[in-house]
């Protein structure tokens, strides 16, 4: 004899376990099905009875997912999708009180009065559907389960001051939002759980909140469908809710049915209200706390049976009233009304004409309106697909391939991937349905594949906007007293526990700004804390690095390679500066006393390798007398006097003092005393930063870029008084010249008639890298007057072979081969020989052409061309109190002597080129050659050697 049927009705509040003994009671047979009010609900029920059987015997089916093994013996499906005839062993249909649901209510009644199993059928819900069941259910049983825990009312609290494990119900979305960015700035952040996000966007949300994450969770009323989460408090937001057609208070068994969400297991949990909702009335309070409600009376009902002939019959079936006074004739639905829209059109019509047309409109008009947009936009959606598979077969593969194309982007903020997310359920929808789509397993990958892809984007940005991850990392980490774990990448970002927090530069610690107030300093306190180990690390590293990988900076910053880990102040002694190393507080004594030690060593080492010449002064224990003291007047100006400054000392130092000076590498210059080999750019680069420190400047002027024969002067005022000597230059009008080019000038120039006047030579001008006018400036700078003039340029006959005068176009700051500084001679020896720069060689001068006279190799002009005039500039020693920067430089001064038709000071007046002999830069008078001009200031130590002897 066959066993008979059990019909049972398990009901209670929540957290009584009725799904849970659902689930148990159906795996004890071989087949099964369970309806769930909620795809999300359903998804989480499929996962559990997977882990248990298996994923080769059981089936999730919702309207837009769809998994059905070969082997199938257990369904999981949300009550719309329950698939009919099945015959199974074991049926339930789980919160079976939304019979009295206004919008969903039609589709639980149809499954109370028709869905049976063959062994066991189960109706989970309330208290409240007892009576309902009762009548319209022969031969139910009733199982009564209690709450496993208490449920009380806590009234109102401020969400700053909201517990943690705490669900705070909002019933829109802008308050859900809202709440939870709230939550991110007071408590780092909160979970979001809607309806409307896909089980992968929930699912990833919910694991937030559950791993502990986060401490709070913002929800619609969805969480009050069976979702089991570990709350422990409810909170309210607002006590009503607009359903669809209008606002709403919620009565005491919805307040119920989410409030029962506190509390899992054994654990107790409480319930209330925040924001701007009321507290809760009394006997409402206490109607949730005691499960007492008012007993369901109607239950929402559509004509399940429906004919298929024609349009009229089918939408008067679906119209038609119940006849039992449990029942309510359902309020339109969306499909009803999108098929009395679609009846209209004259197109549709005319295909709906026999019964599976008839049928295909009706499954068509049943996708649901996901989009949300307006009735007229959503019927017309309908219409195209309805058309396309009574046309096709299908929908076109080319047109849903665009479809979903315009879908499948995961850029955007939340409410753009929301209504993405929304657009592909519907084409999810469409994928699901059999016979559609050309090629079902195909676009239901598709589909599921861009629906997966846009739940994560969504929940990243969800995770972004509503959880400071690495505030509430780092304070729940702190909270339980766990070693918390740092790194640092090769970038020096650090992240604890994963979660990035700032950056390490050298040995201090940079916090991101993210987190405001008291999490700011909470994220400092455990980032320092994690990050203590790395410090000794680093420090070790530090200490044992070459100095090749230690740098100090112009400013007097000192780098591990690109990192900054100290500066340099001034010491006792300038020679000898003292590191500052930056070290945070946090990493402790030892590791700051490692680095300054470790900066110590690396700038005493490279003092003593640049200044190793002059520090061997310092330590000449031969030197005595005036030679020593002078020796440490040097050192004292590392290594670069102006003569003018130590005229004097200079001349009270004999010849063995000035020879054992020399010996050391010092040169006696006209204009400076020196140590070549510290003109380099390496010591002259910390020969600056050591001055700048003893000079207590704020702002360190820059070495000039090496090789540079001249540089700008600079306008008074805007470089330090010394700057020039100690970058290795001298100040001379517009420009500055470096000091070892300014002595091979200076034995140019010895051997000039300062008195009478001369002009510049090429080599001269190759040597400073100046034009005629630079160099005119810079003699001016150095006492010199200058004469300007000018006279006819007299062009050779060969233009093949004409002269090359210095190029007065050449850059100012030309550059002179690297090599050793070349050494400069004391006043009194003979000038050190100057390679010459290359020149063309120049041509014997050719006598002018009489007039109309044509020389071999000239082309006859038409007419005689204007002749050229040059600038040329004639130098005479002014005196050191009679130095005019500027004078002579548009014209010659006023007691010049007369010149003649060019200019040319001199007995050559009017006479052409030609008959003046070979063309020359110079107008030196003739004398013999070891003649010293008394006027020339280079020569007055040489005629005071000479008187000596």
């Amino acid at each position: 004899m066959a066993e008979q049927s059990r019909t049972l009705a398990v009901l209670g509040p929540t957290n009584t376990g009725k799904t849970h003994f659902a689930i148990e009671r159906m795996l004890g047979y071989r087949t099964g099905i369970i309806g769930l009010p909620l795809r999300l609900l359903a998804r989480e029920v499929y996962d559990r009875i997977v882990a248990l059987r298996g994923p080769s015997v059981v089936a999730l089916v919702t309207g837009e997912e769809r998994i059905v093994p070969e082997r199938t013996q257990y369904w999981v499906c949300t009550v719309e999708a329950m698939p009919e005839g099945l015959g199974t062993d074991f049926v339930a249909v789980d919160e079976i009180q939304l019979c009295a649901d206004p919008e969903r209510g039609h589709v639980f009644t149809d499954r109370l009065l028709k869905m049976r199993g063959q062994r066991e059928t189960q109706f989970l819900g309330s208290h409240t559907m007892r009576g309902a069941i009762a009548a319209l259910v022969p031969g139910v049983e009733f199982i009564s389960r209690e709450r496993m825990s208490q449920l009380s009312y806590s009234g109102s609290k401020k969400i700053s001051k909201m517990p943690a494990r705490s669900a705070i119900v909002g019933f829109s979305v802008d308050n859900v939002y809202a709440i939870a960015e709230l939550l991110r700035r007071q408590k780092g952040g909160a979970a979001v759980v809607m309806g409307a996000l896909s089980p992968r966007t929930r699912n990833a949300q919910v694991a937030l909140y559950q791993n502990g994450d986060v401490d709070y969770l913002v929800a619609t009323d969805a969480i009050g469908m069976g979702l089991n989460l570990d709350i422990d408090h409810v909170a309210f937001s607002s006590l009503s809710k607009f359903d669809g057609r209008r606002m709403r208070s919620l009565a005491p068994n919805e307040l119920a049915q989410i409030a029962g969400r506190a509390g899992r297991g054994m654990s107790h949990g409480t319930f209330g209200v925040t924001g701007e909702a009321p507290a809760l009335p009394d006997e409402v309070a206490q109607a949730i706390m005691e499960h007492r409600f008012t007993p369901i009376r109607k239950l929402e009902w559509r004509n399940a049976k429906l004919p298929f002939g024609d349009i009229e019959a089918l939408i008067a079936a679906l119209e038609a009233r119940p006849d039992d006074e449990w029942l309510s004739r359902a309020r339109e639905a969306d499909d009803l009304g999108a098929l009395k829209a679609l009846s209209e059109l004259a197109g549709v019509r005319s295909r709906a004409s026999d019964g599976p047309s008839v049928r295909l409109l009706w499954d068509v008009c049943r996708v649901p309106d996901f989009r949300g947009i307006s009735q007229a936009e959503h019927a017309g959606l309908l219409e195209t697909i309805f058309c396309d598979i009574h046309e096709r077969g299908h929908v076109p593969v080319d047109w849903l391939a665009r479809q979903i194309r315009r879908i499948d982007r995961t850029d955007g903020d939340i409410d753009t991937l929301s209504k993405r997310l929304a657009y592909i359920r519907t084409w999810t929808y469409v994928a699901q349905r059999k016979g559609w789509v050309d090629d079902e397993s195909h676009w239901r990958g598709e589909t599921r594949a861009v629906e997966d892809r846009l739940s994560d984007a969504l929940h990243e940005r969800l995770t972004q906007r509503f959880v400071d991850r690495r505030t509430s990392v780092l304070l729940r980490r702190l909270k339980q007293k766990e070693a918390m774990v740092a790194d640092v990448n090769e970038n020096g970002e650090v992240t604890v526990e994963g979660e990035f927090v700032g950056r390490l530069e050298g040995f201090r610690f940079i916090q991101d700004k993210g987190a405001p107030g008291q999490e700011e300093k909470a994220v400092r306190q455990a980032s320092l804390q994690a990050l203590a180990p790395h410090f000794h690390l680093k420090a070790d590293r530090f200490y044992n690095a070459p100095d090749t990988e230690i740098d100090y900076t112009e400013q007097g910053g000192l780098m591990w390679g690109n990192q900054a880990i100290g500066k340099l102040v001034s010491g006792a002694d300038p020679l000898k500066p003292q590191a500052e190393a930056f070290v945070d507080e946090v990493a402790g004594a030892d590791v700051a006393q490692k680095v300054q030690r470790r900066l110590q060593h690396f700038i005493d080492r490279k003092v003593a390798t640049l200044f190793e010449p002059l520090l061997n002064i310092q330590r000449d224990e031969s030197l005595s007398g005036l030679a020593r003291g002078f020796g440490f007047r040097l050192v004292e100006n590392f290594g670069i006097i102006p003569r003018g400054e130590v005229a004097d000392d200079v001349k009270a130092l004999d010849q063995d003092a000035r020879g054992a000076l020399r010996k050391h590498g010092v040169r006696f210059g006209q204009f400076t005393i020196f140590m070549p080999l510290l003109l380099k750019p390496a010591p002259t680069r910390l020969r600056l930063l050591l001055w700048s420190l003893s000079q207590g400047l704020d702002e360190f002027p820059e070495a000039p870029p090496p090789g540079l024969v001249t540089v700008p002067a600079g306008a008074s005022g805007t470089v330090p008084r010394g700057y020039h000597s100690m970058a290795g230059y001298r100040a001379a009008g517009e420009r500055a010249i470096r000091i070892d080019m300014l002595e091979r000038l200076a034995d140019m120039l010895r051997a000039e008639d300062s008195r009478g006047g001369f002009e510049a030579t090429a080599d001269m001008l190759s040597i400073t890298g100046m034009t005629l006018e630079q160099f005119a400036d810079l003699m001016n700078g150095l006492g010199y007057k200058c004469e300007r003039g000018e006279r006819e340029k007299v062009k050779p006959v060969d233009q093949a072979v004409q002269e090359a005068p210095a190029d007065e176009t050449a850059s100012t700051e030309a550059t002179t081969p690297e090599a050793e500084v070349e050494a400069i001679p004391d006043e009194g020896e003979a000038p050190i020989a100057v390679e010459p720069a290359e020149q063309t060689e120049q041509p014997e001068d050719i006598p002018a052409a009489s007039e109309g006279e044509v020389l071999p190799g000239d082309t006859p002009a038409a007419e005689p061309s204007e002749p050229e005039i040059e600038v040329f500039y004639t130098f005479t020693w002014a005196g050191r109190g009679g130095r005019a920067r500027n004078e002579g430089r548009a014209k010659p001064a006023g007691g010049a002597k007369p010149r003649g038709k060019g200019g040319k000071p001199g007995g050559s007046k009017g006479k052409p080129r030609g008959e003046q002999g070979p063309k020359t830069f110079s107008a030196r008078p003739d004398r013999k050659k070891d003649q010293i001009d008394p006027d020339n200031p280079f020569a007055a130590a040489l005629m005071g050697l000479k008187d000596k002897g």
